[in-house]
């Protein structure tokens, strides 16, 4: 049976007979239904490439063709390679948001093929499958199923030599489990660490794999096996402060949550690492430019960073920029002190020129009542 597209009469064309376009939709739907529990397989492939492309865009397909999901599943355990992906790519298009779909696709069975398909040497399959674990892992009824299946190790394997769409989605598949209960524990055990840095400096600052990965990574730091690691590992501190610099605003909110967790946890232990990276022109950024969150806690991290976050004398106020330069001098390198005095600088004008600006908002709107009454205008009262 072959899927036409119709195309719907004009009125220069009296004599085309015109099916209501729902009708036509909902007659295809019904074809497509009937089809993917035939017996013939490339009959049951072809439904399942145009389940994929009713169900790509549009929600109410997902909900209509939700019958599709057990055939499709039943579909993973052959040993076709074109009947695997077809049914893949067709499970995953059911599942993007619709979370009945998600639920019913990991009832029906359909995590052991797939965890199967993970470790294909068909970097297509792997890539369909990690895709499609990555979606089935959103919906929260999910997560504590597909955590006990041992998935774990095996997506921080993915991680570490997928391809590159792979690792990606491998990342995001890993930050959706990592919220559920203990799976924390277990995917720090797995030592996702070496491969999220490695993913960090290859990958796009701004992208959406850099702010998982910089999600992972904050959270995994609370862990002492975590610090550790990041730490040990050759560039590690280092690509944090980087997405600090220049990542997306959720990205560097994660990578500065992560540094001040560390520094919060053992100040005496990270301070200088954190330091040895040159992270005092991005803090000094966020001070000024970042959401409220991150201006405060970039404060925080600076006062934690300055030699003593203790010390405090009568002559010298505790404010930012005492400590930015207590600090700055005592930064290694002539190119790092430059750029932090630099940034100093430049912080401080766009905070005098805020402070001017917030002056002059005040004058605008400032009414007669808001003024001080004088002995003259009392006269008049």
């Amino acid at each position: 049976m072959e899927f036409e597209s119709h195309t719907p009469g004009t009125p220069s064309d009296p004599d085309t007979p015109r099916t209501p376009l729902r009708h036509r939709h909902n007659s295809t739907v019904h074809q497509v239904l009937q089809l993917i529990q035939s017996d013939d397989l490339d009959s049951k492939i072809q439904a399942a490439r145009e389940i994929r492309r009713l169900t790509k865009t549009s929600q109410r397909s997902r909900r209509q063709l939700s019958a599709a999901v057990h055939p499709l599943v039943a579909m993973l355990c052959s040993s076709s390679l074109l009947c695997n992906e077809a049914a893949l790519l067709a499970l995953l298009n059911l599942a993007v948001k619709d979370e009945k779909n998600k639920i019913s696709i990991v009832d029906a069975g359909a995590l052991e093929p797939i965890i199967r398909f993970l470790q294909s040497e068909s970097s297509t399959l792997q890539e369909y499958a990690t895709a499609a674990l990555l979606t089935l892992s959103a919906s929260a009824i999910n997560k504590p199923i597909i955590s006990a299946s041992g998935v774990i190790p095996i997506l921080v394997g993915i991680l570490r030599d997928g391809s590159l769409q792979a690792k990606a989605d491998a990342v995001m598949a890993l930050y959706n489990l990592s919220t559920h209960l203990n799976n924390l524990s277990i995917i720090l055990e797995a030592k996702p660490i070496p491969p999220l840095v490695n993913l960090l400096k290859t990958c796009k600052q701004s992208s959406k794999t850099a702010e998982k990965c910089s999600a992972l990574i904050e959270s995994l730091v609370e862990f002492d096996e975590g610090r550790t690691a990041l730490t040990a590992e050759d560039g590690g501190v280092l690509a944090v402060v980087e997405v600090l610099e220049s990542g997306s605003l959720q990205s560097r909110e994660h990578a500065l949550g992560a540094l001040l967790t560390m520094c919060q946890i053992d100040r005496c232990k990270y301070r200088e690492p954190i330091l040895r990276e040159g992270v005092i022109p991005g803090l000094l950024e966020l001070t000024v430019q970042g959401t409220p969150n991150s201006q405060s806690k970039a404060q925080l991290l600076l006062q934690l960073l300055r030699d003593s976050p203790y010390r405090r004398t009568e002559t010298q106020a505790d404010t930012l920029e005492s400590i930015v330069c207590n600090i700055i001098s005592q930064i290694d390198g002539d190119e790092q002190s430059e750029k932090a005095k630099k940034m100093l600088a430049e912080m401080v004008q766009v905070s005098m020129e805020q402070s001017l600006r917030h002056l002059q908002q005040r004058a605008l709107v400032c009414t007669p009542s808001d003024l001080p009454i004088s002995s003259c205008t009392t006269k008049f009262l």
